[in-house]
């Protein structure tokens, strides 16, 4: 790789020399402008304001531009005699702990490379004594005209330097969090960390720009026959959400789906997230609710009809109670009537034979 700059670390009284090499590259697709109606290319000349000629490079200056708009001229040499140690040094100011550096900070990254045999053994002091402090170093360092703040840290077997901004460019976060209070419910913290543990982690190698995909797609098929790719559908989302639990339920429940644990697999963490989801909880509300409605059914019929709770709750068994007993009644009456009427007909037949008797007896002594 092409280093961008050569210089040296200050390490108290040790120099090593280094390279300085970019550690990232952008796969940014950039654009040209052009003129629409024939496609001709649109550039940018620099124009002189006052004779309205352009101007080589050779012959542009910097300068300051004041309040009122006058500039105030600044030459390279004004900027030479600017006291500027670390215009070729890395200067290593002290040794921190790498949680003391605040993540908005960071900027540019680079890699340093031994600058020769001789720098390879401070070079490797350095780097196994970050590894075993685990600390990280702040250093100086100067830059495209600039001194400039940067953190040093070991990756692998190389020493990787992360340019930070100055502790006064990091802006306050006023009037950014919402100004309303909001509470969060222990049941919604639960939903979430089931949503966390169900994502789980991903390799950074699988993350890649979609959209960079896809305009490279879009100018490979316009370059070759000028067709145009079709637009994909966007994804669902971005709406307001309404119930946050129903939402996040949902999250946890597509989370599962998208990693193949919906058949109770495991999420990759080795324990799978629980939830419950809203309608179950509302079924066994419901079912509670019909398992309590028969102890309080005979009150609500009592209180309609102005009888107590109490005597209501008597009611069933006495009511049930007199009913077998008249049932009985009946039937025992029933059978008395039945013998009743059985001693009648035998008391019918025997008069009815008495009464013949007597008829027919006269007449016998008549006759004789």
């Amino acid at each position: 790789m092409r280093s961008i700059w050569n210089g040296a670390i200050s390490f108290g009284l040790v120099s090593i020399p280094i390279k300085l090499v970019n550690a990232t590259e952008s796969h940014s697709i950039s654009f040209r402008q052009i003129h629409t109606t024939d496609g001709g290319r649109i550039r940018y000349r620099k124009v002189c304001e006052l004779d309205d000629e352009e101007v080589p490079t050779a012959e542009i200056g910097k300068g300051y531009e004041e309040a009122d708009g006058s500039i105030v001229p600044i030459t390279d040499e004004d900027l030479a005699a600017l006291p500027l140690p670390t215009a070729k040094t890395i200067e290593i100011v002290a040794f921190v702990p790498a949680s003391s550096i605040d993540p908005l900070q960071m900027g540019a990254a680079y890699y340093l490379s031994a600058n020769g045999v001789p720098a390879a053994k401070p070079y490797t002091l350095l780097r196994e004594a970050l590894k075993r402090s685990d600390k990280v170093a702040l250093a100086k360092f100067a830059l495209r005209g600039r001194e400039r703040l940067g953190m040093l840290r070991v990756l692998d077997d190389v020493i990787a330097m992360h340019g930070l901004l100055w502790p006064d460019e990091i802006r306050t976060p006023e009037g950014v969090a919402p100004e309303t209070e909001v509470t969060v419910r222990d049941a919604e913290l639960d939903l979430a960390d089931a949503l966390m543990d169900t994502l789980g982690s991903v390799s950074m190698d699988s993350l890649h720009d979609d959209y960079r995909v896809a305009l490279e797609r879009l100018i490979a098929a316009k370059a070759e026959g000028g067709g145009v790719v079709p637009e994909a559908e966007p994804a669902e989302g971005g709406g307001k959400v309404i119930d946050l639990m129903a939402a996040l339920e949902s999250s946890v429940r597509a989370a599962r789906e998208a990693r193949g644990s919906g058949s109770g697999e495991s999420d990759g963490s080795g324990e799978s997230a629980e939830v419950t989801p809203i309608s179950s909880r509302k079924r066994a509300a419901g079912k509670k609710a019909t398992a309590k409605a028969p102890a309080k059914a005979p009150a609500k019929k009592a209180a309609a009809k102005k009888i107590p709770a109490k005597t209501s709750a008597k009611t069933p068994a006495k009511t049930a109670a007199k009913g077998s007993a008249r049932g009985d009644a009946k039937k025992s009456t029933s059978a008395k009537t039945a013998k009743t009427a059985k001693a009648a007909a035998k008391s019918v037949k025997s008069t009815g034979s008495a009464r013949t008797a007597k008829k027919a007896a006269p007449k016998k002594r008549a006759s004789a």
